[in-house]
This record gives C-alpha cells, structure tokens and sequence, in this order.
C-alpha cells in the first residue's frame, strides 16, 4: 500500500562540497514515530521543479541517534532534483516527503564486540556515515574501517563529520581515503579499488575472519566488484550488505525480450490500495509500474533501479521477466514477489497486488 507523505519544512541547506548539498528536514513531534529510522535507510523526496512532480531518494546521514534527519544531495549533471537542491533549496521551503525506508542495515548489537568494515566511492558515504555513527555510538566495543574513494581531498564528502568520529572514537575507527585525482603517498590508495587492492587491504589491513559484517555503497562496478570478492573468499552472503547509486539496468536484455515476444499481448491487473487498474500492453515492452502509471495509477516508487524495493509486489497469476534485482531476497523471490520496476509481463494475463 503506498505510504503516506508529509510536507516537512527545510531547516538548513548547507554546503559540504562545491556540488554537495547537506539539508536538513524539520520533523514535527506529532508525526516523529512515522519518520523513526534505521542506520542507513533513506528518505523520499517530492518537489515541484518547473511545473513537474519529481521525486528521489536520497539516504540519511544522519544517525537515528542524532534526533535529526539529515540527507545528502550530490549534484549530478542534468540531474533534476539534485541541481534543484543544490541550486535552488533554501531553509524555510517544503518539500513533500515519504517516511523512511531501506533495508540497508543491521540491528545494532550493544553486549557484542562485532568488527564492521564498509567501502563507499562519492556520495555512498551518507548511508556509510549513519551506519558508522550509530553501531560505534550505541556498541562500545564495536570496532569499523571504513574505504573511501573520492576525486580529490577537497571532494570528500562529509570530511569534517567523518574527522569528528575519527577524533572522537580514536582506537575504535580507522579511515583510509582513496583519490583519483591526487597522488597518495601510498600506491595502495591511488585510484579506485581494484581486485588486485582487495587482496592487498585483506591481507595487510582487513582479516576477513575477523570482520562481521560489511557495507558497501557506491557505484555498481565497484559494489558488484566487492561483493563478489568477498563472496570467493568465502564469506557468507548475510554478512555482505550493500547499496547502488545509479544502477545501470538492463537496456540488451529489454531489447532482447520484447523482440522475443514480439506481437503478443498481455492483459495486466494491478491492485494497490483497494483500486483496481486494468490494461493491456505488448509483452515485453515495458515495465509493470511504468506501464501502470501510464495507466493513472497512484503506485509506490523510488529509485526505479532495482535497489530499494519500493515498489515491491506479489506476482498473483502470469509470469513476467525480471530486467535486475538487487533488492528482493530468495525467500521473497520463491514467495512469488516482484520489483515491479523491473519486471516486463510475458503471458496473456498478469495480475500483481501491492497490498499483501
């Protein structure tokens, strides 16, 4: 069922890059258990741009700890919304919100002595930094190295936040930059993460062991590269948690299935809601929400990547074929659920439920 939105006023809009934007949302006390959150979930927002309704999802950097919600919006070329909140947002302005979302984290564990490494590249970090923040703050034994790549020191996003920890939680959080366009002193650190560095870091800094659990958010190469490197070196997939930016989705693989099934046509039934949307498409051609929304439904939606989830449905009768999925566990994909931005119906009839 599509969640409810609020109208939630801008506190501050303050710079911790050139084209990094950090905004702060105003939460009324009335509405605060709606807007409770998880370390490293992320909030939806909606604004009005130049007559348009555009939304996006951006991941809170704030720690649940902190009684503030917090986000960070990278500018991104032609981006819409992110040159908006970079350009345009100011503090006393609304914009309308979805409560949080995301099952980027783990419960944090106070009588335990657990051992956290995460990976971010650019703006990955926000979710990274309110995971950091929270398990150090609320496990005092917990221990966290965090590797994170940048284009140069003055495009470090939240450096002086992540400083603060670093001062603040001395033997207990390592940091360890990596520049792209600055020369180290340490070869090791020049340039992104390649599969020749992991060997070197779990070798001479990381035992992988003796590490809990790990977090990655950034850019798909370099999650994709760190999750499968972690998973030949045996490490169990529950322990590998991780977050994409900018997911490219699968533009062959569409071509591919709506050439396939090239003339056919599917009857769709969407149910959100208590409403009812019926239409046809030719199958293969489009994606279950876009194809819905052509269609005037109200349906939930954020990243349109396969990350978030959601717009996560039950798969009732038909059968559809999934572009990517990065969000949906076995469990739920055997259950029969689907990321309708990703799924493309192949049958004569499909009928999907985002109530149950």
């Amino acid at each position: 069922m599509t969640k409810k939105s609020y109208n939630l006023s801008v506190a501050a809009v303050e710079k911790t890059t050139e084209d990094c934007t950090i905004v702060t949302l105003d939460v009324p006390q009335d509405i605060r258990s709606e807007f409770a959150y998880q370390q490293g979930q992320y909030l939806t927002l909606i604004a009005d741009i130049n007559g348009e309704s555009v939304r996006r999802s951006y991941s809170l950097c704030s720690s649940p700890l902190d009684d503030a919600w917090q986000v960070g919006i990278k500018q991104i070329p032609e981006g819409k919304f992110s040159t908006y909140a970079n350009q345009q947002l100011k503090a006393g302005d609304t914009l309308e919100v979805l409560p949080p979302n995301g099952t980027f984290f783990v419960p944090v564990a106070p009588d335990q002595a657990r051992n956290y490494a995460a990976f971010a590249a650019g703006s990955g970090i926000t979710p990274i930094l309110s995971i950091i923040k929270t398990h150090l703050q609320a496990e005092p034994k917990a221990t966290f190295k965090l590797f994170y790549v940048n284009q140069t020191v003055n495009s470090i996003i939240l450096k002086e936040e992540l400083e603060g920890l670093k001062n603040q939680f001395m033997e207990r959080l390592e940091i360890f930059y990596f520049l792209t366009r600055e020369q180290r002193s340490v070869p090791l650190f020049n340039g992104r993460p390649d599969a020749e560095k992991l060997e070197i870091i779990f070798k001479t800094i990381c035992d992988v062991d003796q590490i809990d659990h790990y977090f990655s958010c950034g850019p798909e190469p370099m999650v994709l590269l760190i999750r499968d490197f972690l998973l030949n070196k045996k490490v169990p997939k529950d322990r590998i948690h991780f977050e994409l930016f900018n997911t490219g989705g699968a533009p062959v693989k569409r071509k591919e299935i709506a050439e396939k099934f090239s003339g056919k046509v599917s009857d769709v039934t969407i149910l959100e809601g208590g409403i009812t949307t019926n239409f046809k498409i030719a199958q293969g051609s489009d994606n279950l929400l876009d194809a819905a929304m052509k269609n005037n439904a109200d349906l939930p939606y954020a990243c349109k990547g396969g990350v978030c989830c959601t717009c996560r449905a039950k798969l009732i009768e038909g059968e559809v074929e999934t572009l990517v999925n990065y969000g949906l566990e076995e469990e739920e994909i055997k259950a029969g659920y689907i990321l309708t931005c990703q799924a493309l119906p192949i049958s004569e009839k499909v009928v999907v439920d985002f109530d149950v």
